[in-house]
């Protein structure tokens, strides 16, 4: 636990997610930039460097400036001007090397902390573990697609050199990163050789809650899914469970980790069957994988073409064609279905929640759910009408049935104009909930707990004291909630806890007595309890201070942003369960 403690996985991860998702939108900017003759850099498409710019992409990265000059008379005569058009493209770059050897960093530490990851007990942590991974492939996969990026890398350390007599001291360590990776899945999957471990159980952790999200139709329509009217006698009872966030967790999130996670980390495709499972599971979904807005990969392409070239994996190659058939046949209808589904019960989500308001306290994750099923289907049919399979119907894939989705959409901006206007009836329910209800049943959990060191138990009682100091005054004074950092320091107590636990099963695994007279309830020793009560406990009361805060996040999505560097965490000396961080 103290490494886990010492080593701010916490803090890292938040860090680095939030810092990976910048460099992966400047590499795309980067991109649509040099591809648009409009905004292409001055210094690509003047006549007099031609000859500097082919010169430099067929010598990169060994570029003689000094004895092949008449190539780069055109730098010389502006290398000022060439250096400062051309900086922040090099700094762009230089800040996807930083980012890559941060994340390798950070996951050979988890490695060596041995963390368990489960989506279903340990949300926070395990989301952040897999959308660094994923966040991490889009960087690479977007820097390989900037055809330009030798010229406009080169070009600045011509005109550096010229300036200054020498090669900028990053240059060799950004050329080499280019070569590396012109062929990206070759290069990250000898990358995450070592951590197939950690990836591979993380993702197991979804086969319980991606095979129950991703249901035709007939079987939402069947359990009559969103629907309030459905037992009008538990009309008013709390809707929440021990899964809340997991519940309206995006599923094209899901399959974005399953495919690239599996790509990445395939050898437990041909020795675990739940793992190959998963996989076609998630492969007959759909035939294309957004990166970032509207840059996608065919996942069942790149995923055949790497396999064609690894032996023992022609049983995985005939899969990912079953699948592709399977997704052109079918994949249109069965969502064609859903869009229609989720149209008829929003609009009686809506019917009734304009009606009765009230019902916003104790249903909002109704309107969570609904709001992510329409979204994931909405992108669905977007990224689709752009990659259209050929079929027999393409009307299935490409048909938008304009009056239906204008009514779903129609429907999910009903819902966001709700929960905008009904957010104080929202924030006076959860308020009172968390204060008079999972304060004090937390507070007693922890009463009852056999073992709890200093450092959880001084988040534990921050917990409490935290959620008991609400009140209803705070929401009548339009006091905006704040629980940033008491989400920062739940996933501190996760990355202690799961440490731990970890640890524990490791040395009953390797100990064939202790493994005989243990139970596997009591693995993780005296942790057992907040594995399983105190986690469910937390999860609850941290779904409903979301729900305090989603006023802010609908009017002011853009409005926090991290307060702390990386350097910052690195380089800090103090215990990271005792700061008190505001980190989104």
């Amino acid at each position: 636990m103290a490494m886990a403690y010492q080593q701010k996985l916490a803090e890292k991860l938040t860090i680095l997610n939030d810092r990976g998702t910048g460099v992966l939108l400047r590499m795309n900017y980067i991109k649509k930039t040099c591809l648009d003759p409009k905004l292409r850099p001055q210094y690509l498409t003047d006549k007099n460097m031609e000859a500097s710019v082919k010169y430099i992409n067929k010598k990169f990265p060994n570029i003689d400036f000094r004895g092949n000059s008449q190539y780069l008379v055109g730098i010389q005569k502006h290398k000022s001007e060439v250096m400062a058009a051309m900086s922040s493209y090099y700094d762009s770059f230089m800040d996807v090397m930083e980012f890559r050897d941060h994340v390798y960093e950070l996951l050979n530490t988890i490695d060596a902390c041995q963390c368990f990851f489960n989506i279903a007990v340990n949300f926070d942590f395990t989301k952040n573990y897999l959308e660094l991974i994923i966040t991490y492939i889009s960087v690479i996969v977007m820097l390989s697609r900037v055809e330009d990026k030798k010229v406009l890398v080169g070009m600045y350390n011509c005109a550096h050199e010229m300036s200054n007599g020498s090669s900028d001291p990053a240059y060799q360590r950004l050329a080499q990163m280019f070569m590396e990776y012109e062929q990206p899945i070759k290069k990250l999957t000898e990358e995450f050789g070592p951590h197939t471990k950690g990836v591979t159980e993380a993702l197991l952790s979804l086969q319980m809650l991606y095979p129950r999200r991703n249901l035709p139709a007939e079987q939402w329509r069947s359990a009559q899914l969103l629907s309030l009217l459905s037992a009008p006698a538990s009309m008013l009872d709390p809707a929440c469970c021990d899964t809340m966030a997991c519940e309206y967790l995006s599923l094209e999130v899901m399959e974005r980790w399953i495919l690239l996670g599996y790509l990445l980390c395939h050898s437990s495709l041909n020795t675990n069957q739940s793992s190959q499972e998963l996989w076609k599971m998630a492969l007959r979904s759909g035939l294309h994988l957004t990166i970032i807005r509207d840059e996608t990969i065919n996942i069942h392409k790149i995923t055949e073409d790497y396999f064609d070239g690894l032996k023992g994996y022609s049983k995985r190659i005939a899969d990912i064609k079953e699948c592709r058939e399977h997704v052109i046949v079918n994949s249109g209808a069965m969502h064609r279905e859903r869009r229609s589904f989720l149209r008829n019960a929003l609009k009686e989500l809506v019917k009734v929640l304009e009606d009765e308001p009230g019902l916003l306290g104790p249903k909002v994750l109704f309107v969570f759910m609904a709001l992510s099923f329409s979204r994931d289907e909405v992108l669905w049919l977007v990224r689709y009408s752009e990659n259209i399979p050929k079929t027999k119907t393409p009307e299935d894939h490409s048909r938008l049935d304009t009056q239906q989705m204008a009514e779903l959409l129609f429907y999910m901006e009903r819902l966001r104009t709700l929960m905008t206007k009904y957010s104080r009836v929202v924030e006076r329910y959860h308020v009172q909930y968390l204060a008079q209800f999972d304060a004090l049943l937390l507070n007693d959990t922890m009463q009852n707990m056999y073992v709890c060191p200093e450092e959880e138990s001084v988040l534990m009682t921050s917990f409490v004291s935290t959620l008991s100091a609400l009140t209803i005054k705070q929401v009548e004074n339009g006091e905006e909630f704040d629980f940033r950092a008491l989400r920062l320091d739940w996933l501190r107590l996760q990355s202690m806890n799961l440490q731990e636990r970890a640890t524990a099963m490791m040395l009953v695994e390797n100990d064939s007595e202790l493994s005989r007279i243990t139970p596997s309830s009591a693995l993780g020793g005296g942790y057992t309890e907040l594995s399983s009560d105190a986690a469910a406990i937390t999860e609850r009361f941290l779904e409903r201070a979301a729900c305090l805060c989603v006023s802010v996040v609908i009017r002011h999505p853009h409005r926090y942003a991290p307060r702390q560097t990386w350097r910052d965490i690195r380089h800090s000396g103090q215990k990271g369960g005792k700061e008190k961080s505001r980190i989104v």
